[in-house]
């Protein structure tokens, strides 16, 4: 019986389809993901003939829930270079969308985290559906917010990305929409309408896509952060992580108090981790966020907190860490500095056509 591959690519009309597919993982990016996109959307970028590319999920349940962050555990136990390929060669697929010429359009109906934003958000357009869960849930295993979290975070308006990036916060459609996180809604019944309508439309107008998904849209509802966001920009604004666990602990609202909950379960290094990789990301071009982002990664192998996360939340799932560091006053502050030293020439980042 032959295997269904990990990724569907194929051309279909005026555009480039590709379809995660492993939905028993939630469509968890592999490394040989990784590598077919990246061949996939070289070629159609010289292709007249397809003038998008629109990228989808299998399944119900999730676009795509992350990377498979087990290997990378595994690699880092072994002290191999595996997990450092599959990171190096995700992050120039995240650069490559960056940059990409034709409209991206990523269908992102159920779980997107992680790897899933990386393979989503940076391209032209995100179509949220009523399935949509949109986080960055790192710091609840000992990591950080990669994929060019670090670009993207702190360029949402006032401090939703400190918010969303410390406490992995879920975002549903209407609260994606708000952020700028989504461009677009379209209802989940409608997706598979609004693939045919993108593969038969005539898209070489620049306008023609807007319209088109503008034609599916419709009211993803109320956001959340109508109400909260006053009170997010007020909590994680400044570049020190005890003034904002310390104003937050003094705000004495409901609210206030499950961000102190929430945070109180995160490894205290990836927290004080994150808030200095969003603070530098949101000065920096984004091949110099990319370049980070694979320094940071490499360095999390180095220490425990990424080990005992995914001992507790995916390999024993009992959801119970034990940080070392196990407090965030007990974090060095120049122990953190060394995440952002420079990799030795044969692992530093390059990218596409370098």
């Amino acid at each position: 019986m032959t295997e269904e591959p990990e990724v569907i690519t194929r051309k279909t009309g005026q555009v480039g389809r590709i379809t995660l597919n492993r939905p028993k993982a939630l469509n968890a990016l592999t490394h040989g993901m990784c590598l077919t996109m990246i061949e996939a959307l070289e070629a159609w970028r010289e292709d007249d003939a397809v003038q998008a590319v629109v990228v989808d999920g299998a399944g119900e349940k999730g676009f795509c829930a992350g990377g498979d962050i087990l290997k990378l555990h595994n690699s880092g136990k072994a002290g191999d270079d595996q997990a450092w390929l599959f990171w190096r060669d995700e992050y120039r697929l995240n650069t490559l969308i960056y940059h990409y010429p034709k409209p991206y359009v990523a269908l992102i109906d159920g779980i997107t985290m992680g790897g899933g934003v990386g393979v989503s958000v940076h391209g032209s357009h995100r179509v949220a559906g009523d399935r949509t869960m949109f986080a960055m849930p790192e710091t609840g295993i000992g990591f950080h917010p990669d994929v060019g979290g670090a670009f993207f975070l702190p360029r949402l308006a006032g401090e939703i990305g400190t918010w969303m990036g410390l406490t992995g916060a879920r975002l549903k459609a209407a609260d994606s929409v708000a952020a700028g996180l989504a461009t677009h809604y379209c209802p989940s019944s409608q997706y598979d309408e609004l693939v045919a309508a993108l593969e038969s439309a005539d898209l070489s107008d620049e306008d023609a896509l807007e319209v088109l998904l503008e034609e599916f849209s419709g009211d993803p509802g109320d956001s959340e952060l109508g109400l909260t966001r006053g009170l997010i920009d007020a909590a994680f604004a400044g570049d020190s992580f005890e003034e904002i666990a310390s104003r937050i602990a003094a705000a004495g609202d409901s609210w206030s108090a499950k961000q102190a909950k929430v945070m109180a379960s995160k490894s205290p290094t990836a927290l004080k981790l994150t808030l200095a990789c969003l603070r530098r990301g949101g000065d920096l071009a984004f091949e110099d966020v990319m370049r980070q982002d694979l320094r940071v990664s490499s360095w999390c192998l180095k220490g425990v907190d990424f080990y005992e996360g995914v001992r507790a939340v995916i390999i024993d799932k009992d959801h119970a860490p034990k940080w070392s560091p196990a407090a965030i006053g007990e974090v060095d502050d120049a122990w953190i500095e060394t995440a952002f030293d420079t990799l030795d020439d044969d692992h530093e980042m390059t990218f596409l056509g370098e």
